[in-house]
């Protein structure tokens, strides 16, 4: 089984290299003919990169299976252990050739064989997809962990949301492996927090206890302050600090972004009340599924720029009128964005909410600039003849609106519900990457609506009057403020 295992693995690796070969023979051979020898050189160079990144992602598949295999042969080899002591002096012997092979530590040696054991054993189309070439090596150590400390059956169910296309919930939007990894590492953590079997709440009650200010010396006269705090505090304050930051920009200040945000929280820190610092209400989504904030369900909220938060929480910052949050509320059917408040009517406050909820951040292909600093702009400029309307807007961050103003970048395929693609100089097509919407939790067997998770026949379709009241039919006015 794990000599097929090794073989399969080396003739993926093989047939890799054969591909950069021939990116290469090809490129010898079309340099004099191609009418474009530059353009024809900087595509062979592009396709070669795209092949050595497969090989990257089988040579990783390979590693594995070849460690799987030593681990395998090894224990078949000694006698077994008499004593907890003799396995654990066995388990250290193993960690430490591998360490000494591979030149890492033991703790990474020992790390990875953690890695090795379930990606072989618990993540099998994760391990196909690595030796296929379709994810990368930091996107199967991302699915390890967020399977970790779940149940199999849990686990099972994260892996072919991303990786099986025929799920029966499979992802939309961009592939696992066309996601940079910070950004699959979002949107694997968010879908664990949405169907953890231990309840969001829960798993809140435990952890806030452990909530704590950490002091960190650095190199050069410098330290790190980091907080662990409740997400909707850390998320207020976040925005609070970038809202007065960039209030603080202008022609005459030196100081980036960065530089103003940290100024500002050290301002309101050691002063309480910052001395010519603006102290400014930050927005921040809340989008909240109606059953949720009814209490008839307990599904996760999403908070804009960090991702699931407690329903007790979203709860609390509506009901409390905070005035730093703005509710959204989605379809209790599709879990699409229904309404983004009624106080904001007028056209442009009202699309530039809409582009933050459906994009979410700045669409550029692996940007997290989230939306608090991007910037709303036609993807068919208005001189060109483009429309000041939802699928002809993108809010891209400054660094990548610069990008597309003064290079070949373009943006495209912007509609009411996606964000737009971009069009590199070269030709080549990058999607965006887009919200993976799902249907909300019922709290009650329905009919009438495909896919939903709760569904079952010979139940009534549940009408408004078999909703709860709304606790809070005057939430517009406390928000308004």
């Amino acid at each position: 089984m794990e000599n097929a295992a090794v073989s399969d693995a080396l003739d993926a690796v093989a047939t890799s290299v054969a591909a950069l070969y021939r990116v290469v023979d090809s490129e010898r051979l079309s340099e004099e003919s191609c009418a474009d020898p530059f353009r024809q050189l900087a595509d062979h160079c592009l396709d070669g990169l795209t092949e050595l990144a497969r090989l990257d992602a089988r040579s990783a598949a390979l590693k594995v299976q070849l460690a799987d295999t030593y681990v395998q042969a090894t224990k078949a080899m000694a006698s077994p252990a008499v004593s907890p002591q003799e396995q654990s002096a066995a388990e250290m012997g193993l960690v430490a050739e591998v360490a000494c092979v591979l030149t890492v530590s033991e703790r990474t040696a020992g790390a990875f064989l953690e890695e090795t054991r379930q990606l072989t054993t618990a993540l099998p189309l994760t391990l196909a997809a690595l030796q296929a070439g379709t994810i990368s090596w930091q996107h199967a150590r991302i699915m390890v962990d967020e399977t970790t400390d779940v149940p199999q059956a849990a686990a099972a169910a994260l892996e072919a949301h991303f990786l099986d296309p025929d799920a029966e919930n499979a992802a939309r939007g961009c592939p696992a492996g066309d996601l940079v990894p910070s950004r699959f590492r979002a949107k694997a953590r968010n879908w664990r927090e949405r169907h953890h079997p231990v309840s969001i709440e829960k798993r809140h009650d435990t952890s806030v206890r452990d909530r704590r200010l950490e002091f960190t010396p650095d190199r050069d006269g410098m330290a790190w302050l980091s907080a662990y705090l409740p997400a909707d505090s850390a998320a207020s304050i976040w925005q609070r600090a970038t809202a007065a930051a960039r209030d603080l920009q202008g022609p005459s200040e030196q100081r980036n972004l960065s530089q103003l945000r940290a100024d500002t929280a050290v301002s309101w820190l050691l002063a309480g009340v910052a001395e010519g610092v603006p102290s400014p209400k930050a927005q921040v989504l809340v989008t909240v599924p109606v059953l949720s904030l009814l209490g008839a369900t307990e599904e996760p909220a999403v908070l804009d720029g960090y991702g699931p938060i407690p329903p007790s929480m979203a709860r609390r910052l509506v009901a409390d009128g905070a005035t730093s949050f703005h509710r959204v509320l989605t379809d209790p059917w599709t879990g699409a964005p229904l309404e983004i408040g009624r106080t904001s009517y007028r056209i442009p406050a009202a699309m530039r909410q809409w582009l933050r909820l459906r994009d979410g951040k700045c669409p550029f292909p692996g940007c997290s600039n989230q939306s608090l600093d991007t910037e709303a702009d036609h993807v068919l400029a208005w001189r060109d003849g483009g429309a000041t309307g939802i699928s002809n807007l993108g809010q891209p961050c400054r660094k990548h609106h610069r990008l597309k103003h003064t290079t070949g970048w373009t943006p495209i395929g912007a509609s009411r519900d996606a964000p737009p693609g971009w069009v590199a100089p070269s030709g080549r097509r990058y999607a965006s990457e887009g919200y993976d919407w799902e249907p909300p939790w019922m709290p009650y067997p329905v009919t009438g609506s495909p896919g939903l998770p709760h569904s079952a026949e010979g139940t009534e379709h549940v009408t408004d009057a078999d909703l709860p009241v709304d606790p809070l039919t005057e939430w517009e006015t406390l928000i308004a403020a």
